[in-house]
């Protein structure tokens, strides 16, 4: 919380006797884990996750919750968080970096930039993982040696400064990146991609066997273009000259010409290559549970509205609803003040935002939100973005649609109209 980090000073940065590193745990650096991201990406399936939840974070709205009055809070942090949280990025931007680096790395990281007179947040800097390393200190405080993203300098600043969001964690202190969990799959994804892109580039069709009746032992030398002699290997030579003219998709189907008895064999396709897509699919399947994002997300599987909408609404609840916890239980401990956590106020955000495209399942929310007496008509529009009406503060029940207000008195009314029949 802000008093917390105020009181305490940073240890200096070149002290490294104290400093209980979280890699001495038994936990890579970010440095470490991301190596083979750049890898990763380029499987279709893996990109496309990582674009699904972090597109589903960007676009949650953040509002302030009075948890006394149940009602929304105006707060001055408004302008940071919805409408520019620094000069270089709009909140969807950070929001959207923010996740994607909590997915690739295991953990993001958010700076808090705060007055320096006043201690109130002005700036929120998402900072790229591979750039900071957490620690603690011998009194069990949290501290994040940073390299600046933009001049370089190291810096130091204590866990009340930097909102820290993770993925599944051992020790609570550092997140595991999904794609560390499930580097077995993306190689085999990875080397799946890298034999059908082999398979295409040598002509779309198998492989074959050239025969000659000669004998082919021994190297010759041939001249290199820069004017000297190497020596090859007579196989190799065949070899090369047949790649050079029908190897390759450009030279697909064309009429192959042999010489000095020089014969092609093709080697047939078996079952296990005519079987390549359906791995495929299983690889894109494994990728798709490592991630918790539905088939459907991914262009994959059986397409069918009804069980796409279920599908949507699972992914809601059990995948997206855990990580918009921990940001909002993040944002309200590094973000408020005491005195605002203890009066009951938090930050959340709105996860109606994510069932926006799909008008049925979220009228149907709504109607039932409002007969049960959970919503007013108010309600209702305020999560629509659209202003209060007259009258829209009161809230209605399925028994004669009376006002709550009246409850009492009209269930009152009804007994004694059976007593009387």
């Amino acid at each position: 919380m802000l008093i917390n980090g105020i009181l305490r000073r940073a240890p200096p940065i070149s002290n490294a006797v104290t400093v209980a590193s979280l890699t001495s745990m038994g936990m890579p650096l970010a440095s470490t884990e991301s190596s083979g991201e750049s890898a990763a990406m380029k499987l279709s399936a893996v990109n496309r996750c990582i674009e699904v939840l972090s597109d589903s974070m960007s676009k949650l709205p953040v509002y302030f919750l009075d948890n006394k009055t149940r009602s929304r809070a105006d707060h001055h942090l408004h302008q940071l968080l919805s409408i520019r949280p620094n000069e270089a990025m709009t909140p969807s931007v950070r929001k959207k970096m923010l996740e994607a680096n909590r997915l690739t790395h295991g953990n993001s990281y958010d700076w808090i930039v705060r007055d320096p007179r006043s201690g109130r947040p002005i700036e929120l800097i998402p900072i790229p993982s591979e750039l900071v390393r957490p620690w603690r200190d011998n009194k069990g405080h949290v501290w994040y040696d940073i390299t600046h993203p933009t001049c370089g300098e190291p810096m130091r600043l204590h866990g009340d400064d930097v909102m820290h969001f993770k993925a599944y964690s051992h020790n609570g202190s550092k997140g595991i990146s999904v794609l560390s969990r499930a580097a077995e799959v993306i190689a085999s994804g990875r080397a799946a991609q890298a034999y059908d892109y082999s398979f295409y580039a040598n002509g779309a069709q198998p492989s074959g066997v050239l025969m000659v009746d000669a004998d082919l032992s021994g190297n010759i030398e041939v001249d290199a273009s820069d004017g000297t002699k190497s020596t090859v290997s007579k196989k190799e030579i065949i070899r090369k000259e047949w790649e050079k003219f029908y190897a390759g998709p450009s030279n697909a189907h064309r009429t192959a010409v042999l010489d000095m008895g020089l014969k092609y064999s093709p080697i047939s396709i078996n079952n296990q290559d005519a079987q390549f897509i359906e791995r495929e699919e299983l690889s894109v399947q494994d990728i798709a549970r490592f991630f918790g994002i539905p088939l459907y997300k991914l262009q994959s599987g059986k397409q069918s509205y009804s069980s796409n909408e279920q599908n949507a609404i699972d992914y809601v609840v059990s995948t997206l609803h855990p990580i918009v916890t921990q940001y909002s239980e993040e944002m309200t401990w590094k973000l408020l003040t005491d005195s605002e956590i203890n009066n009951g106020l938090e930050i959340r955000l709105n996860m109606m935002a994510e069932l926006k495209g799909d008008n049925a399942s979220r009228g149907n929310w709504y109607k039932t939100m409002r007969e049960t007496g959970a919503f007013c008509v108010n309600d209702i529009r305020s999560l629509e973005d659209m202003p209060d009406v007259d009258g829209g503060e009161e809230h209605y029940a399925s028994w004669n649609y009376g006002p709550l207000s009246s409850w009492a008195e009209l269930s009152l009314k009804r007994a004694e109209g059976g007593k009387s029949k």
